[in-house]
């Protein structure tokens, strides 16, 4: 019986090794596949992707594999292939293939709400997409920051940094992220922070921490702890859109939320559900990748005081010339702003918030020899592209002004911190005209100074270990 039993514990082990190697060597493929290793069944590399690092250069994951293996590499994270791709030339030739080779890579639990019937897949993304870009340009997009917009995120910025210069000191991270989301939610669905019951920009601060986490779905795992707050607030999301749609039409704000609503007989696809998601992923969207750059912004002044001072000049430049120096901000002063916007750009540049673009592909990709089978998931990680020292030299330094010397043609190709081709975020122009605005109201009526911490982390999510804690006083003059 022990012959018998090692006999089997000895094939057992020696099949499961074969399995093993042929996983992470040899998945299904009509053709080459690019090099790399898929990991561990199930679990892939979904640890090493998730591993802290302290540094805004390239992930290691990334930086290592693309050392061994080239710019572009398969792995594996949660069970699902992936290729990563730090290669321009590949990057650039994937965002123009929306609806052709690649789509846009879903949850599969939100791939479930797009489901139309009478639609193939690829017709229904695409009016979906058409839709929900068209609406977004509409209430965040130059037009509305220009004609009413630009006022009202000045009136907020100084209104939440009154309350900042009252205490000791902020951290500014989770501070700004509630400022952000408040001001947001409020432009979407009239969300008043003050008078809510649920304080949802702190439930959607734990979704992000747990959002990168292994998708562990225990109780006591972050990623458990995610989806809880992520179900309370779609609940406070699909409540609130139940009690406007019982409002009379006359009684409506004429918010993003009611255009919503008044397309839902138009457009068969905006179900009660998904009108949710949208509503989730544009404060979502909003919230993070602002926070995580205006954070960082400031980390880097602190650090820089020549910045600060040229900035200081910019905007105090700005008040003379005002008949009024006490009259809001216009577009055309914001629009003057050329040096606060290449500090915006070289930290977005920099900041690289999230790790990368997703695609799945929807048929076999060659490309220089390789072959990307159909349904994989492609990761173009820009941050490769924003970190290249031919395009940006010494791309690990900040430096506002080398973006005074690019050429535009140069920087369309390189620099895409929202996104590229027909994908490009439709929030991009409220987000920069946001950190502006904040800049402007900081520079020109407040004093700050940092108090502690600022130790960066990814993971892969740009964070900070400590928070950012910094003093903000009110100038007098």
């Amino acid at each position: 019986m022990w012959t018998i039993g090692l006999c089997v514990v000895a094939v057992v082990s020696i099949l499961s090794v074969h399995w093993l190697n042929k996983w992470r060597s040899n998945p299904k493929c009509n053709g080459v596949l690019p090099p790399g290793s898929m990991g561990l069944p199930l679990i892939g590399e979904s640890l090493q992707l998730i591993a802290p690092s302290n540094s805004l250069d390239l992930l290691p994951f990334i930086k290592n594999r693309v050392q061994r293996y080239g710019p572009i590499f398969r792995t594996s994270v949660a069970g699902r292939p992936i290729v990563v791709s730090t290669d321009p030339e590949f990057n650039r030739y994937i965002v123009k293939q929306e609806g052709k080779l690649v789509e846009l890579w879903y949850l599969d639990s939100f791939s479930k709400i797009f489901a139309m019937e009478g639609e193939n897949k690829i017709t229904a993304l695409g009016l979906v997409h058409k839709y929900v870009r068209s609406i977004g340009l509409e209430h965040f997009g130059t037009d509305s920051l220009k004609e009413r917009m630009l006022p009202q995120i000045e009136e907020f910025v100084n209104k939440t940094l009154q309350t900042w210069s009252k205490q000791p000191c902020v951290e500014v991270k989770r501070a700004s992220t509630t400022m952000i989301f408040d001001f947001t939610a409020k432009q979407i669905f009239g969300y008043d922070a003050e008078k809510s019951p649920v304080k949802i920009s702190e439930k959607c601060n734990n979704i992000l921490g747990g959002l990168m986490s292994f998708p562990l779905n225990i109780p006591g795992t972050a990623y458990h702890k995610c989806l809880k707050d992520q179900n309370e607030v779609l609940m406070f999301l699909r409540n609130v859109l139940k009690e406007r749609i019982v409002i009379s039409p006359e009684k409506h704000r004429g918010d993003f939320l009611d255009q919503v609503i008044g397309d839902m007989d138009k457009e068969k696809f905006l179900s009660e559900d998904f009108v949710v998601y949208v509503l989730f992923g544009f404060l979502f969207a909003a919230f993070e990748s602002i926070s995580a750059v205006l954070s960082l912004t400031l980390k880097f002044l602190a650090d820089h005081p020549s910045v600060v001072q040229e900035l200081m000049a910019e905007h105090e430049a700005i008040l003379t010339k005002r008949e009024n120096p006490n009259s809001s901000l216009t577009w055309d002063e914001y629009k003057s702003m050329t040096f606060t916007l290449q500090v915006i750009n070289e930290a977005l540049r920099m900041g690289n918030v999230a790790p990368g673009l997703l695609r799945r592909t929807l048929t076999d990709i060659e490309f220089k020899g390789h072959t990307i089978p159909a349904g994989w998931t492609i990761m173009l990680a820009n941050s490769a592209l924003h970190l290249n020292p031919d395009t940006f030299k010494d791309p690990l330094a900040f430096n506002p002004w080398r973006w005074k010397d690019l050429d535009s043609n140069v920087v369309s190709k390189n620099f895409m911190p929202f996104g590229g081709g027909i994908r490009q975020c439709a929030g991009a122009d409220y987000g920069k005209t946001f950190m502006a605005t904040f800049l402007h109201v900081l520079c020109t009526k407040y004093r700050w100074a940092n108090v502690k911490g600022g130790n960066l982390t990814r993971s892969p999510l740009l964070g900070f270990e400590d928070g950012i804690h910094i003093n903000f006083s009110e100038k007098h003059n």
